[in-house]
């Protein structure tokens, strides 16, 4: 029997919040700067540093972006994820977050991200994205209302 992929795999939490406004969905693409995936696109992602995933995900949100805590709502906490990197040498425990973002409250984005896109559903597959992307989404989505599809 194989061992599994994830055996001498470091375990590294973290969580991906994904902005949403007006039906389409904020990505960021990773800097040049940042440890790994560079030049891909990402949601609002960070090590899990804070007592909880939620709290985590809400100080990315505000480094990352510029965004308050009270300029979103929670929309739908996901399953964690788990994905394994062996090129990394990581499995990354993913904690992903849904967030409607208010208004027409702006991004300004930080040092660890180098553009924006507001984008649907079928755009992910043509995006060069961090691995496993659409699937931290997914785990997001409470009901086709969540995004609804458009072609």
């Amino acid at each position: 029997m194989a061992e599994p992929v994830e055996a001498g795999l470091r375990r590294r939490e973290v969580v991906t919040a994904f902005l949403r406004r007006g039906g389409r969905i904020l990505l960021v693409r990773r800097s040049a700067r940042v440890g790994s995936y560079r030049g891909r696109w990402s949601g609002i992602s960070g090590y899990l540093e804070e007592s909880t995933p939620l709290g985590q995900a809400l100080r990315e949100i505000r480094e990352e972006t510029g965004v308050s805590a009270a300029d979103v709502t929670l929309i739908k906490a996901g399953e964690p994820l788990e994905i394994p990197a062996p090129e990394l040498g990581v499995l990354w425990v993913v904690h992903p977050f849904l967030f409607e973002l208010v208004g027409g409250t702006e991004i300004s984005l930080d040092w660890e991200n180098s553009e924006q896109a507001w984008v649907e559903s079928h755009d992910l597959a043509n995006m060069e994205t961090v691995p496993r992307l659409r699937e931290a989404l997914m785990a997001c989505m409470e009901s086709a209302s969540v995004w609804p599809h458009t072609q």
